[in-house]
């Protein structure tokens, strides 16, 4: 039982919707006292520390007055000058500043629904999954993997299109964004009403130990205590299997209507309806009618190539060794939203079919902005807050990063850690290019 458990934490643990040169840590800063007997003002080598309090001693007419600093522990974020896969680590925002000051920046044309922009997505994913398809069914078997690659990120379309609706950016319609939200997913076997409740809860605590939903890091006494199979879960969701983490995550989110308040029950069994209407009147037939090789051929594998694209980006966004996971009480908005949350480059092909979905900051700034403005938006932060933004490309090199050092997160140390728990002590050293 404690294993299921285990492996229950597991496939809720590890999205990433988000992996192979090393990471040097820094250790976090002490808090110290440094006394400069001298009276000197000059604070050089110590603009990154934060928190500095200067006081005078002894009487006024004393010449020579002691100026002590108390500096409390730099930021995670001010530690690293540089990590693989990022080309900008962004420095923290400032005290005083508030997620409504970051939304008043931005352009008020980025928020307004274009109904022919929102209707081009839909007929930009139906068409290139419809591609996909067609090449799949003409393809020789040594083409598959590049149909594959191709249509499986088409399906995500459905998803970033579904998303949009499930923020009510698609459409001014409730109606119309329910709608099409549902029918978007169903393809996916994804249900769209309890997937938006569990979104909207990321939005509103992201990055928030134990609250987020999106996923929750694991923590070390997690591993632990894990045995079997559970421990190697979470080694393989956190490591080499990333990809396929997003598929546990749906499993455990999104079909227990326990997880969901009575007064939302009823929208939740409307959308479980609409993919088993699906599952009874495509995939069966389909099962049926092409045995369960071509089932495999015709759904599972474009299937879980959209999970490799959910799992990939669930974890870039939001998860690199500068980025800590906080406790409720240390949490802040706009810390989470634009300090805490990454852009990401990747091929522009895959931008093309997945809507700019990796255009994440401006996302999480605001998610009433439809897809089609999130680079507007994104342009105006660079403008803006430029240095406060985290930016990196997708690869080899960022990948490998986070599956080397994000394995594990410690809120006593409050900082991510390794597996091993021979290495968990190690010094933090800033990466080198």
């Amino acid at each position: 039982m404690r294993s299921t458990t285990m492996v229950s934490k597991c496939t809720m643990g590890a999205l990433a919707y988000s992996q192979v040169a090393a990471l040097k840590h820094t250790i976090a800063q002490s808090s110290t006292m440094l006394t400069n007997p001298t009276g000197s003002r000059t604070l050089s080598g110590l603009s990154g520390l934060r928190g500095l309090r200067l006081s005078r001693r002894g009487p006024k007419n004393e010449h020579t007055r002691n100026l002590t600093i108390v500096a409390t522990a730099a930021p995670l974020s001010r530690q690293f000058t540089s990590v693989p896969g990022f080309t900008q680590i962004g420095e923290p925002v400032p005290e005083g500043v508030n997620l409504s000051d970051v939304v008043k920046s931005l352009p008020k044309e980025v928020f307004e629904i274009d109904d022919v922009k929102a209707w081009q997505t839909v007929a930009i994913t139906v068409g290139a999954v419809a591609l996909g398809y067609a090449a799949l069914a003409v393809a020789p078997w040594y083409l598959y993997p590049l149909v594959y690659a191709y249509l499986g990120t088409a399906m995500t379309g459905l998803f970033v299109v579904g998303h949009d609706c499930g923020h009510n950016s698609f459409s001014r319609s409730q109606l119309v964004n329910d709608i099409v939200g549902t029918v978007m997913f169903m393809p996916l076997i994804y249900p769209f009403e309890p997937w938006r409740i569990k979104h909207n809860t990321h939005h509103a605590h992201t990055n928030k130990l134990i609250i987020d939903t999106a996923w929750q890091p694991f923590r070390p006494y997690m591993y632990d205590r894990a045995k079997g199979f559970a421990k190697f879960a979470m080694e393989a969701a956190m490591g080499p299997l990333w990809w396929i983490a997003s598929v546990g995550h749906w499993l455990f989110w999104h079909f227990d209507l326990s997880k969901y308040r009575p007064q939302d029950v009823q929208k939740v069994k409307v959308s479980l309806a609409a993919v088993a209407a699906f599952g009874v009147f495509v995939l069966l037939p389909l099962l049926f009618l092409t045995g369960p090789l071509g089932f495999v051929k015709w759904w599972v594998v474009p299937w879980l190539g959209y999970h490799f694209w959910m799992s990939t980006f669930t974890l870039v966004h939001h998860t690199a060794p500068h980025i800590p996971f906080k406790q409720a009480r240390e949490w802040s908005v706009v810390e989470a939203q634009l300090n805490g949350t990454i852009h990401c480059e990747y091929p522009a092909w895959i931008e093309f079919l997945c809507h700019d979905i990796s255009v994440h900051i401006p996302h999480h700034i605001s998610s009433k902005i439809p897809s089609y403005n999130l680079r507007k938006a994104y342009a105006s932060l660079q403008q803006n807050w430029d240095k406060h933004l985290n930016k990196a490309e997708f690869g080899v090199p960022l990948m490998t990063t986070i599956v080397t050092q994000c394995n594990l997160f410690d809120d006593k140390k409050k900082r991510w850690v390794k597996f091993d728990k021979a290495l968990r002590s190690e010094p933090v050293q800033p990466a080198e290019d």
